[in-house]
C-alpha cells in the first residue's frame, strides 16, 4: 500500500555497516545485466563516470560488459555509442552541476543514443526531485535497493524513463516519504448488504455557477462512480435548469438551500464551477463555518482562501498555479519545488494538501509526503480535476481519513485514466472507468 521512497540520507543510512566494494559489485552487475537484456544489439557502450561510488558502479558495469565482448569504455565522447551509461552523479548530488559536468550532460542528451542512468539521472536531486541546471534524460534508470524520492517527484520523474529496482543485499528501511501503490484502494469501503444510500456515502457538491455547470456535474457523477450512495448538488438558481437536465441521479438544491443540505451529507466538495464572486466566497465561508464534516476544497473554493479552524478535516486539491497563489509564489517556483510547496501548503492551512500532477503529492502537517505516480498523460484535459474532487469526496464520505482518502482518490483517478485511450481522452471517460478500478 505504501512503499519506501528513499532520500539521499536514508539511502546512505541503509548502506551503513555493509561492505561498500561488495555493494558496488552487485550494483555494477545489475546495470550491466539491464543493458545486455534490454539492448541486445548494442555493441558500443559509452560509460560516463564521476568520481564517487556512482562512478565506481559504472566502471564495474563497463568491465562486465567487456567480459561479454561489448566495446564498453569510460569516456565522455558519447556521440558514436549505441548505449550510454550515465554514472556521473549519485544520490549525494545536490544543486547545479559545474560547467564541465553540465557540458557533459548536454553531450549525453544530444547524442541520440538511449541512456541508462545508474541509481538516478545525473543532475536530479535524489531527496526532492528538484533540478537546478542540466540533468540527464534517461530511457531507463537502474536504482538500487528501492526507489528514491527524486525518481517519483517532478521534475525529476520526467527524466527517469522506466525505473528498474535492483536488490543489492540491503534491508528494507522505514522512510519519511512513501510511494502509494494500488493496494491502498483496499482501504476504501465498498457498499455492503447492510448499507443504505446514506451509509454508503452521502456527498454534498457545491458549485455550478453560470457557464461552469459542467464542473459540478462531473464532480457529482465521479462521486457516484466512486461508490457514493447519495449525492446532492447545490447550484445557483439560474443554473438549476441546466443541472436538472444533465444529472439524473443527484438531488439538486440551490445555494440558499445548501446549509440545510449539510444535515444529510457525510462529506462536502466545494469549488467545482463555484465562480469567484463575493456571493460564492461568502457561501464557501459559511459552509466551512457551519459544517463539521470532512471537506474537499478545489478550484474556485481556493481563490483567496485563508486558513481556518476547519483545517483538520479538509483536503485542498490545487494545481501548481492555485497553490502558488495560496503561498504567494510564482507557479514556476511550485513546479520546480513540488515537494516543498505541497508541504508548505499543508502547514499553512493545517490540512491535507494534494498537489495535482503526474506526480500527485499528498502532504499533511507533521507527516511525510505520499506520492502517487500516474503514467496517464491524457489527464491533461479540462474537467479531470473536478473528477478527482468527486472521488476524494466519496472516499471521505465513506469514512476514510483525509490523508489516505486523498492518496486513494489520486490512485483510483490515475488507474481509471490508464484504462482509457490517452489520445482524445475527456473527463467523463475517466468517470466511466472508475467502477472497473474499484470492483
Amino acid at each position: 500500500m505504501l512503499e519506501p521512497l528513499y532520500t539521499s540520507e536514508e539511502a546512505r543510512a541503509a548502506e551503513d555497516g555493509h561492505d561498500v566494494s561488495a555493494l558496488m559489485e552487485r550494483a555494477g552487475a545489475a546495470v550491466a545485466h539491464e543493458v545486455l537484456h534490454r539492448f541486445p544489439d548494442a555493441r558500443r557502450v559509452a560509460v560516463v563516470c564521476g568520481g564517487g561510488t556512482n562512478g565506481g558502479d559504472g566502471r564495474i558495469a563497463a568491465r562486465i560488459l567487456r567480459e561479454e565482448r561489448l566495446d564498453a569504455v569510460e569516456t565522455t565522447a558519447v556521440e558514436q555509442a549505441d548505449v550510454i551509461i550515465d554514472a556521473l552523479f549519485g544520490t549525494g548530488f545536490r544543486g547545479e552541476p559545474r560547467p564541465e559536468a553540465a557540458a557533459t550532460i548536454g553531450r549525453i542528451n544530444a547524442a541520440g543514443a538511449p541512456v541508462v542512468s545508474v541509481d538516478l539521472p545525473s543532475g536530479v536531486d535524489a531527496s526532492t526531485g528538484e533540478i537546478a541546471g542540466e540533468a540527464v534524460r534517461a530511457v531507463l534508470t537502474v536504482t538500487f535497493h528501492g526507489p528514491k524520492v527524486g525518481l517519483a517527484v517532478a521534475p525529476g520523474v520526467f527524466h527517469t524513463g522506466e525505473v528498474a529496482i535492483a536488490e543489492i543485499g540491503l534491508d528494507r528501511a522505514e522512510t519519511e516519504h512513501r510511494l502509494v501503490t494500488p493496494a491502498i484502494l483496499g482501504l476504501v469501503p465498498r457498499r455492503a448488504r447492510e448499507d443504505n444510500k446514506y451509509t454508503a456515502g452521502s456527498v454534498l457538491v457545491v458549485g455550478g455557477a453560470a457557464g461552469l455547470t459542467g464542473a459540478v456535474c462531473l464532480a457529482a457523477e465521479a462521486a457516484f462512480r466512486a461508490d457514493a450512495g447519495y449525492v446532492t448538488v447545490a447550484v445557483p438558481e439560474g443554473s438549476m435548469s441546466v443541472v436538472e437536465a444533465r444529472l439524473l441521479e443527484a438531488v439538486k438544491v440551490t445555494w440558499s438551500e445548501a446549509p440545510a443540505a449539510l444535515e444529510k451529507a457525510r462529506a462536502l466538495a466545494i469549488g467545482p464551477g463555484l465562480g469567484r464572486t463575493p456571493e460564492a466566497a461568502k457561501l464557501r465561508d459559511e459552509l466551512l463555518a457551519e459544517s463539521t464534516q470532512p471537506v474537499v476544497l478545489d478550484a474556485d473554493a481556493l481563490h483567496e482562501l485563508e486558513p481556518g479552524d476547519w483545517g483538520g478535516r479538509a483536503v485542498l486539491t490545487p494545481h501548481a498555479g492555485e497553490l502558488a497563489r495560496l503561498l504567494g509564489k510564482e507557479a514556476a517556483w511550485v513546479s520546480a519545488h513540488r515537494l516543498e510547496a505541497a508541504r508548505r501548503g499543508a502547514d499553512r492551512f493545517g490540512c491535507v494538501c494534494l498537489l495535482k500532477g503526474a506526480d500527485t503529492i499528498v502532504a499533511a502537517p507533521g507527516q511525510g509526503a505520499l506520492v502517487v505516480v500516474t503514467d496517464a498523460p491524457g489527464l491533461a484535459t479540462a474537467g479531470t480535476g473536478d473528477v478527482l474532487t468527486g472521488i476524494v469526496a466519496a472516499f471521505l464520505a465513506k469514512g476514510v481519513e483525509p490523508r489516505l482518502a486523498a492518496a486513494a482518490a489520486a490512485t483510483a483517478h490515475g488507474l481509471a485514466a490508464r484504462r482509457v485511450a490517452q489520445a482524445g481522452m475527456i473527463a467523463s471517460d475517466v468517470i466511466a472507468a472508475l467502477p472497473s478500478v474499484l470492483k
